[in-house]
């Protein structure tokens, strides 16, 4: 049946099966145990703790939780099947004895990924990693986006009413625990699914799954541009925010120390500003006209943390906008925080950037917002 199938994949898709992985069934419980030993093995301790780090001092994490056990949570209980593109392996999990329509449909949208890895170079966007990654977010919506289309043709063509229906219900324990989840892993995990679909029917529309294998040539550079697919049309490109965390970390005096510079992008900057006390519609009015950010998070002594976050806009009316959705959120944090406009030409040809400073107490905000000041593009 899965042989038939791949077939059909195949005939749908038009590309060619190079090889067929022979798929491997899996329990809940095992890949559960997989999942996680991938996600360690991706992501190091360190780059974990910063993410976590990052998170809570955005508000998106409770002080207590620990973000790879919750990942973990996640994958394994909303996982129905992946595809490694590093083992050259297939997975389904199965929850029941039987293979039904769910299984189907997994192993279809699984077996699309097989293609693509055949086809295009899809290693390293595989999976949503830890930190926000923006670009990976948004080049991972274009591979997720492509199985998902193949999948919903492939089931409403092959799968019986009988089929379709079962499809409708929802596993209550699932649902229950995704529903637990913080929004920004939940949402990060649903964008590529829901957002990718609509970004990769418009352009199976305009041309077919030609035109899809041609997107592979010139993958989406941010979430931006998969959530406003003219803007990925007109190639209009993230602006480079220059923020170092180094120079700001040494700025701030002995003792701290800088990590690897991040971006979040329009949908993430979302999804900030909707958590912390922003109206859902604001906060998608306000993060849309993003051209660019970057974030910094910095580590003190005696558990003291900086994060700096420089954005740019694509107008003087958005800057404006955004600013006053960062001020409510700002006064919503943990910490101590504030959203202020960063003289200077910046990258972005207006005469400043947004900066949203956040810090654990007040005195270390204040040399925080003196340093980014002195550091300012």
């Amino acid at each position: 049946m899965l042989r038939e199938i791949e077939d059909q994949v195949v005939a749908e898709r038009g590309l060619e099966a190079r090889q067929r992985p022979e798929p491997i069934i899996l329990s809940a419980a095992e890949a559960r145990t997989r999942l996680e030993a991938q996600f360690r093995k991706e992501n190091s301790a360190d780059e974990v703790a910063v993410a976590e780090e990052t998170l809570k001092a955005l508000g998106l994490l409770p002080a207590g939780a620990s973000l790879g056990d919750l990942y973990v949570d996640l994958m394994g209980s909303q996982v129905a099947g992946y595809y490694d593109p590093g083992a050259k392996e297939l997975f389904v999990v199965s929850r029941s004895t039987a293979i039904g329509a769910t299984d189907k449909v997994t192993f279809a949208h699984e077996f699309t990924h097989a293609l693509q890895d055949q086809h295009f170079d899809v290693r390293g966007i595989g999976a949503v990693p830890a930190p926000p990654r923006d670009r990976s977010l948004g080049r991972l919506a274009l591979v997720e986006g492509d199985a998902t289309l193949l999948m919903a043709r492939w089931m409403t063509e092959h799968l019986s009413v009988a089929e379709l229906q079962e499809l409708l219900v929802v596993d209550p324990e699932a649902l229950a625990q995704l529903n637990t989840m913080p929004a920004i892993l939940r949402e990060r995990l649903l964008f590529p699914y829901q957002q990718g679909l609509i970004f990769a029917n418009g352009i199976w529309a305009r041309g077919g799954w030609a035109a899809v294998d041609a997107a592979y040539d010139r993958r989406p550079d941010s979430t931006e541009q998969v959530l406003h697919p003219e803007k990925y049309e007109a190639d209009e490109r993230p602006v480079e925010v220059a923020l170092d965390a180094s120079a700001l970390a040494k700025a701030m005096g002995a003792g701290w120390s800088g990590t690897p510079e991040d971006t979040l992008g329009e949908f993430q900057l979302s999804v900030w500003l909707r958590e912390t006390g922003v109206k859902a519609l604001d906060a998608e009015a306000a993060a849309a006209g993003w051209g660019g950010d970057r974030l910094a998070y910095l580590r003190g002594p005696n558990g003291a943390y900086a994060l700096a976050l420089l954005t740019a806009w694509d107008s003087q009316a958005d800057v404006d906008e955004f600013l006053a959705a960062a001020k409510t959120a700002a006064s919503n944090l943990p910490g101590a925080a504030e959203a202020r406009i960063v003289p200077g030409s910046g990258a972005s040809g207006l005469a400043g950037h947004v900066a949203v400073l956040v810090a654990s107490d007040a005195p270390t905000l204040a040399r925080l917002s003196s340093a980014v000041g002195a550091s300012a593009p």
